[in-house]
């Protein structure tokens, strides 16, 4: 596999869950070349948390911090592609745990001018205690305390049918989605008027779908597993909702306040 990638975990004060997530890459079959976690103001336990875990990894484990000022999350998202050493991107979440063959999956549909998008299996809150007492990172089928249990089937055969698709569908998740660099800086990555939570990982592939760029769902791979937590604040979806729809009936391609302050 020639292609090589980055690895971006966006976090927020959630050590317990990141800690699996770095478990699980570290159980991958094929290894990003590096690891940028981008911290939206994490007090101290996540960077110690990220120290702890350094020496465990041959590849570099680069940790991006920015004062807590609410949820910035398009903000440390730009700041942390825009240091990305290598022309792929693989985006996740700092609460999710990675099937073995995550990244290996992400890397072999990779293809120019095409962004790929991936599901996800949601842990429960029943299962919680166990999983964070027993550091679980491993789930199958018949696994305990999970719904949307048909997504922890990995069919390479029927991944394979999947074609792209110039559009943008519901199904997306910013947790579980991958896309070239280069394919980023045209559009002007995240764009930093999205604040709170809501549709800022949508609205930038929309900008990319103006853009001409295809997106193909990966059905039956590229597995994860979403920890389950509580709703965040969702008082900003109706402005970040009139955003995106400004971004839609415009065809907007580029972001006013997006990566080009970083680069």
């Amino acid at each position: 596999m020639d292609i090589t990638c980055s690895l971006i975990i966006p976090t927020y004060n959630w050590p317990e869950a990141l800690e699996l997530v770095l478990l699980s890459v570290l159980e991958q079959t094929v290894m990003p070349q590096e690891i940028i976690i981008g911290d939206d103001g994490s007090t101290i336990a996540t960077k110690e948390l990220i120290e702890s875990y350094r020496g465990k990894f041959s590849i570099p484990l680069t940790h991006l911090w920015q004062e807590d000022q609410g949820n910035r999350k398009a903000t440390m998202m730009n700041k942390s592609i825009a240091v990305a050493s290598h022309p792929y991107i693989i985006e996740i979440d700092g609460d999710v745990i990675l099937h073995p063959d995550f990244v290996k999956d992400h890397l072999s549909q990779a293809e120019q001018g095409n962004y790929l998008y991936g599901s996800r299996v949601n842990i429960q809150k029943s299962a919680l205690t166990h999983l964070f007492n027993k550091k679980q990172i491993k789930f199958n089928y018949f696994s305990s305390g999970i719904k949307k249990r048909n997504r922890t089937l990995r069919i390479p055969f029927l991944a394979n049918q999947k074609k792209s698709v110039l559009g943008l569908s519901k199904k997306l998740r910013g947790c579980n989605m991958s896309f070239w660099k280069t394919d980023f800086i045209k559009v002007n990555g995240y764009n930093e008027e999205f604040t709170g939570w809501g549709m800022e990982d949508s609205e930038m592939i929309l900008r990319m779908v103006n853009a001409g760029i295809k997106g193909k769902r990966l059905h039956y791979r590229a597995i994860i597993y979403h920890i389950y937590h509580k709703e965040q604040d969702k008082s900003s979806v109706k402005r970040n909702r009139s955003l995106e729809a400004q971004t839609k009936d415009d065809g907007l391609i580029r972001s006013k306040m997006g990566v080009d302050q970083y680069l």
